[in-house]
């Protein structure tokens, strides 16, 4: 121990402040705990900073290039328009910059200890705070791991220059006239359809049968669809092999049934998942349990195997989101403070912020079918609904999965414009226990994409208003 590192004493010590660590941090605090967050990157963690905020601030700014180019159909026709991608690339990191500070002040204003720097267990109530220039102990009752996650790095694609991970294709200072994208899924789809709403030559390589695998066909055909009418190239069942850098660009090598292929373009980003941070913390000596690829073992209350730690988001099972950090981190601080909450992921949504945008919640048909659920699949297309059509955003169609004995709302599916934002009225309908009597018994406003809602609910009650039945 170095000279004069007297242990500082606190309630709850949170590792990470990312959107499950600082939540957790801020929650643990409201129920009256001394809490210490550590992080050794910025404040926001993956999320805000290279993640969640930076890609859809690149996603809407894309939307609106490609809206001022290709609007003739509303009678608007643009001239001479200019696409300066540095000052995207600035209205991004203003985003960015305005929500790290405020998380930075939520943590403050409810009297969170902030500490920067690399978090290594000692023992189950001890931990070492390291930075470039000093290390602090720090003892405590319980801990929070909340430290995240990162991409997945391929033996043949190592990262460089011109081989990109996630944060690499983020922060491009100039606009690529082409890329390849090794991966279909969210991230991948997400960024590739960004940049190619910009005008770049995008080719996607999915080892899959499909991009967006976890979602019904039905609704990733409508992305695949519009990522080709953007000029987006999709090759699934690819095995991406290798790749050659030059200096100004790479030429990536693939399998496509047997036959093998090459293309060139100014980078690569490679998408192929994720791996959990944990392997740098000292957990195994503490003796905490792993499961599969890093991923550390928990409870219904996110307590590990050692009774007062504690591990949320992209470190225990399920999907990498970040909304399920933020619920994960309210639950494992509640249940410090002896509070009965445990994790329910029926009611977690999956959104991909694509073109159309995704969003799932709940069973989907064939999941119920699986369970041997009995269910009702009743749709409604956007096209039937007056806002989308006057948005110019008609393709689309909302899926209500109810309960065959008695209408109970288990389920539900979006494909079309706002499905990011109407995916919650679904959620809380699963998790208040709605019907489709319900739903469709609540006035919607006119004319709303919220609508739909109600329309769906009424197919699924078998009297729709506004398509044949």
């Amino acid at each position: 121990m170095v000279v004069g590192d007297f242990p500082i004493e606190t309630d709850t010590i949170v590792i990470g402040a990312g959107p499950g660590g600082y939540v957790a941090a801020i929650r643990a605090a409201q129920l009256g705990q001394k809490v210490t967050i550590v992080e050794k990157g910025t404040v926001g963690g993956v999320c805000l900073n290279v993640g969640c905020i930076p890609s859809k601030a690149l996603i809407s700014a894309g939307h609106r290039y490609e809206n001022a180019m290709h609007s003739e159909e509303m009678g608007i026709k643009a001239e001479n328009v200019t696409l300066d991608f540095s000052k995207v690339q600035n209205f991004k990191a203003g985003v960015v910059k305005k929500l790290t500070g405020g998380v930075e002040g939520l943590l403050k204003g409810n009297k969170v200890d902030i500490v920067s720097g690399e978090a290594y267990f000692v023992d189950a109530n001890t931990l070492r705070v390291m930075d470039e220039n000093s290390a602090q102990t720090y003892t405590f009752k319980n801990a929070i791991i909340a430290t995240g996650s990162r991409p997945l790095e391929i033996p043949a694609f190592k990262y460089s220059k011109r081989v990109l991970d996630s944060t690499g294709a983020l922060n491009l200072q100039e606009l690529p006239k082409s890329i390849v994208v090794i991966g279909g899924g969210y991230i991948g789809t997400e960024l590739g359809g960004a940049y190619a709403s910009f005008g770049t030559k995008v080719t996607i390589l999915e080892g899959a049968d499909e991009i967006l695998n976890g979602f019904e066909k039905q609704m990733s055909s409508l992305v695949k669809r519009n990522l080709k009418k953007k000029g987006a190239e999709i090759i699934t069942k690819a095995l991406a092999k290798g790749v050659e850098e030059k200096e100004d660009s790479v030429t990536v090598t693939y399998e496509v049934k047997g036959e093998e292929q090459k293309i060139e373009a100014d980078y690569v980003f490679v998408m192929v998942g994720r791996k959990p941070n944990t392997d740098e913390l000292g957990l195994e000596q503490v003796g905490v349990e792993f499961g599969e690829r890093g991923i550390i073992n928990v409870d219904k209350q996110c307590r590990t195997n050692i009774s007062n730690i504690y591990a949320i988001g992209d470190v225990v099972a399920g999907p990498p989101l970040a909304h399920k950090a933020s619920y994960e981190g309210k639950i494992a601080a509640e249940a410090i403070s002896g509070h009965a909450s445990e994790i329910d992921y029926l009611g977690i949504p999956a959104v991909v912020f694509s073109d159309p945008e995704l969003a799932s919640v709940g069973y989907t048909e064939q999941q119920a079918k699986d369970e041997g659920i009995e269910v009702t699949a009743a749709k409604f297309p956007f096209a039937a609904n007056g806002r989308a059509l006057s948005l110019n955003q008609a393709d689309g169609f909302m899926k209500l999965v109810t309960r065959k004995e008695d209408g109970l709302i288990i389920g539900a599916q979006i494909a079309g414009s706002g499905a990011s934002d109407m995916i919650a009225e679904l959620g809380l309908a699963i998790e208040t226990g709605m019907t489709a009597e319900d739903l469709a018994m609540t006035i919607h406003a006119h004319p709303t994409l919220g609508e739909i809602t109600m329309e769906t609910a009424e197919v699924a009650l078998g009297n729709p208003i506004h398509i044949i039945k």
